[in-house]
């Protein structure tokens, strides 16, 4: 049984790396976001798509309560008018 889940785990781990290689790229508008935050607050955050919302998550909250406050440029910089929300985190 152990050898099953040697093998088992080898596989796995190949596999892992075939797809980690050949993964979608990240859509234009999770890179714009990125860009727009770094550039102006010198920050990274990471971000997620969900449907029609766009997750931003961001290091403190006084960032993500910032950023909130410029929803409307976010959108138009980046050109989306998916729904923004922040997470702390």
């Amino acid at each position: 049984m152990r050898r099953q889940t040697a093998y088992s785990q080898l596989v796995m781990d190949s596999l892992q790396d075939i797809i980690s290689k050949y993964g979608p790229a990240e859509q234009p508008e999770l890179l714009a976001i990125k860009r727009y935050v770094d550039e102006r607050y010198h920050t990274p955050v990471s971000t997620a798509i969900s449907g029609n919302t766009i997750t931003i998550t961001v290091p403190s909250a006084s960032l993500a309560n910032t950023l909130r406050m410029q929803v409307t440029a976010i959108r138009a910089a980046c050109q989306t008018d998916k729904r923004l929300a922040f997470r702390i985190g």
